[in-house]
C-alpha cells in the first residue's frame, strides 16, 4: 500500500493529515487522488460513506488550488446543510497550514449577508448546497467564471431530494473547460445521464461493488407482527445498553410519534425531520454527536448528509422502498473500516422486498429472534456489573462520605448491597417485562403434511384448536363475523373506541362466519370483555366473554342466528305479512 507521500500529496497538506492521525490512504484514496492530480479526466467514483471520500477529493482540490487568486476556483456541492459543513469543516482541518486558502460554506438556514460579504472578501473554495447557490449566483453575488473543478458529492441523494434541475442551472455558470467529480454510493440511471452530458469521457472508479452496502455492515432482521414493531424497537435498544443508533422512518409523523414514545419512556432519543426549524436540527444534532441522546429518529431527508462516527446500529423502522436509499441508510454506520450493524424490523409482507434489497446490494439478511425480557435483564444486569467494575474511585473525595453511608448500611451483606443496588436499577424494567409475551412472527405457512392432518382433523378437534388461546394470552369470544361484515380492521378500530386504558395488544385472530376469536394478554382479558359487551356494531348489540375451550361457539352462534328472527324482531315483519297474505289467497 502506497502512502500519502507516494500519492503526490504535497509537503503542508501531510503535516496536516499526518496530525489528524491518517497512516494509510484508504482504498478511495489510493485510487482517487493520483487521478486528479495528474490526469486530464472526469471521475465518477461509486463508494459509500465512511469510505474517506473527503480527503479523497478535498487533498487533491487543496493542492491545485492558487492561494493569490482570491477567487472561488473550486465548487464542491452538497445535498444537506449537514453534510456542506462537514465537509468545508474537513478542508479547513486538511488546509491547516495553507494560510491564504479560504474556504467558504454556504447553505440555507443561515445568514445569507454573512455569507455575501465573505464573498466579497475573497474565497478559493465554495461548498455548497444547490437552493442557496443559485441565490447567490443570481443575486451576482457568486461568480463562478474562474472555477476549474467541480465536485458533486452524494449524487444520488441530491437527484433523490430534487436537486436535478438546479445542478443543470449552476452547471451554466461554470467554465466549460473544468475538471469535474461525480461521487454517489449508487448508480441509478439518472447519474449515468449526468456523466454524458456534463463530463468529459469520464473515468468510473469503483470501490467495492456496484450498489453493494459497506462491507463491514452485517444486516439483520426481526420479523414480527406490524402491531409490535414499537415493542421490537424497545427491545432492541434495551438488549443493547451502549446503542448509539438513528432509527429511520419514512413519515415525519411517523418519526415524531416513535421519538415521543420513547422519550416518554426514559430513552435518550430525539426526533429529527423537516417540520423542525433549523435551530432545532441544530440544537438535535449538536445533541447526539456529544452523547447526550442515543438514539436519533429520523426521515431519510433530514438524516441526509450527516457526518456521525461510531454509530452501533442503523435501525429501519421498515423498509425504504428504493434500495439505493437502503444503501445510504446502512452506510451509516460500519464506517472507516469498523464494523456495523444494519437492522430491519419488518412485517410478513415487507419480505419480499427485502429479498429484493438483498439481490441488489449482495448481502444476506440475518434473521434474529427478538430479545426475550429474560435475555435483555440479564444483558442489562452484565451491563451495569461492567460499569461497576471499570467505574473510577477517588478514594481521597470518597472517603469524606462514605463513613456515614457505611455504617447506615453495615447491617447489609454483600449479596444484600448487590440485590439492592441492581433491583434499584432494574425494578422498571422488571415491572416493564412482567408477564410479556414473545413477539417473534411464527412463519408457520403448512407445509403438505401439516395440511392433510389438519384436513384429518375431526370438525369438533379443529373447533377445540381454535378455542386455545397462545402461551401468555387468553382467547376472547364475540359475537361478530364475517357474515356481519366484520373483519381484522373493525375489531382493532372497536378495541380502539370501546376499551379504557391502554392500547390493547391483539395475538391470533381466528373470523368465522357468525363469530369471532382472537388473543390478548391475560392481564388485559376482563377489561377487553367489559369494554365490546354492548357496544353496537351496525345496529347488532355485542357480546363478549372469555372463551371456554369446553364451549362449542360454532353450535351456539348458529342458534343465536336462528333465534335473531324471532316474533319481537323488526326484522321479521315483513316476512309474517307476506306468510299471512299468502295464506288467504289460498283459502
Amino acid at each position: 500500500m502506497k502512502t500519502f507521500e507516494e500519492l503526490g500529496v504535497s509537503e503542508p497538506l501531510l503535516k496536516a493529515v499526518e496530525e489528524m492521525g491518517f497512516e494509510q490512504p484508504m482504498p478511495v484514496q489510493e485510487k482517487v487522488i493520483p487521478h486528479l492530480l495528474n490526469s486530464d479526466t472526469d471521475i465518477v467514483a461509486l463508494a459509500q460513506t465512511g469510505t474517506g471520500k473527503t480527503a479523497a477529493f478535498g487533498l487533491p482540490v487543496l493542492q491545485r488550488i492558487n492561494p493569490e487568486m482570491h477567487r472561488p476556483q473550486a465548487l464542491i456541492l452538497s445535498p444537506t446543510r449537514e453534510l456542506c459543513l462537514q465537509i468545508a469543516g474537513d478542508l479547513a482541518d486538511f488546509s491547516k497550514y495553507m494560510p491564504d486558502v479560504e474556504v467558504l460554506p454556504v447553505y440555507g438556514g443561515s445568514s445569507i449577508e454573512s455569507q455575501i460579504r465573505a464573498l466579497k472578501k475573497g474565497v478559493q473554495i465554495i461548498v455548497a448546497t444547490p437552493g442557496r447557490l443559485l441565490d447567490l449566483i443570481n443575486r451576482g453575488v457568486a461568480k463562478l467564471d474562474d472555477v476549474h473543478t467541480v465536485i458533486l458529492d452524494e449524487a444520488d441523494e441530491m437527484l433523490n431530494m430534487g436537486f436535478l434541475d438546479s445542478i443543470n442551472e449552476i452547471l451554466e455558470h461554470v467554465p466549460a473547460e473544468r475538471k469535474m467529480l461525480m461521487f454517489s454510493a449508487t448508480m441509478p440511471k439518472e447519474i449515468s445521464k449526468i456523466a454524458q452530458r456534463y463530463m468529459n469521457n469520464p473515468t468510473e472508479i469503483v470501490v467495492g461493488t456496484r450498489n453493494e452496502g459497506a462491507s463491514t455492515v452485517k444486516h439483520i432482521y426481526y420479523l414480527v407482527h406490524a402491531r409490535d414493531k414499537m415493542l421490537a424497537l424497545k427491545r432492541i435498544c434495551d438488549n443493547n445498553p451502549n446503542i448509539y443508533a438513528i432509527v429511520f422512518c419514512r413519515t415525519r409523523k411517523e418519526t415524531q410519534e416513535i421519538a415521543d414514545s420513547l422519550i416518554s419512556e426514559g430513552y435518550n432519543a430525539d426526533a429529527l425531520h423537516g417540520d423542525l426549524s433549523q435551530q432545532q436540527r441544530d440544537l438535535t444534532m449538536k445533541k447526539f454527536r456529544d452523547r447526550v441522546i442515543t438514539i436519533l429518529v429520523a426521515t431519510d431527508v433530514a438524516a441526509r448528509g450527516l457526518d456521525v462516527d461510531d454509530l452501533t446500529h442503523v435501525i429501519n423502522y421498515g423498509l425504504p422502498d428504493d434500495t439505493a436509499v437502503y444503501t445510504h441508510r446502512s452506510g451509516r454506520t460500519g464506517r472507516a473500516g469498523k464494523a456495523g450493524v444494519s437492522v430491519a424490523i419488518i412485517h410478513q409482507r415487507e419480505k419480499g422486498r427485502m429479498r429484493e434489497i438483498e439481490r441488489i446490494i449482495g448481502k444476506k439478511f440475518e434473521r434474529k429472534d427478538v430479545p426475550t425480557p429474560e435475555h435483555i435483564i440479564e444483558k442489562q444486569l452484565y451491563y451495569l456489573a461492567d460499569r461497576l467494575e471499570r467505574v473510577e474511585v477517588n478514594e481521597q473525595e470518597m472517603e469524606k462520605y462514605t463513613t456515614g453511608v457505611v455504617k447506615k448500611l453495615g447491617w447489609l451483606s454483600a449479596e444484600d448491597l448487590i440485590k439492592r443496588v441492581l433491583s434499584l436499577e432494574f425494578n422498571r424494567l422488571l415491572n416493564y417485562y412482567k408477564d410479556a409475551p414473545t413477539i417473534d412472527f411464527i412463519d408457520d405457512k403448512p407445509t403438505k403434511k401439516d395440511k392433510e392432518k389438519e384436513f384429518r382433523k375431526p370438525a369438533d378437534e379443529k373447533e377445540k384448536d381454535r378455542r386455545t388461546a397462545e402461551k401468555g394470552m387468553e382467547r376472547i369470544y364475540i359475537n361478530l363475523g364475517k357474515s356481519d361484515g366484520f373483519f381484522a380492521g373493525n375489531l382493532i378500530d372497536m378495541l380502539n373506541h370501546t376499551v379504557k386504558g391502554q392500547r390493547v395488544d391483539v395475538g391470533r385472530i381466528d373470523l368465522m362466519p357468525g363469530y369471532s376469536l382472537f388473543d390478548v394478554k391475560k392481564k388485559d382479558a376482563s377489561r377487553v370483555v367489559a369494554g365490546l359487551t354492548g357496544a353496537e356494531f351496525v345496529g347488532k348489540r355485542v357480546y363478549s366473554e372469555i372463551a371456554k375451550e369446553d364451549k362449542d361457539y360454532k353450535r351456539a352462534s348458529a342458534r343465536k342466528s336462528r333465534e335473531a328472527v324471532s316474533e319481537d324482531s323488526p326484522f321479521d315483519e315483513p316476512f309474517k305479512k307476506r306468510k299471512s297474505k299468502t295464506v288467504k289467497r289460498r283459502r
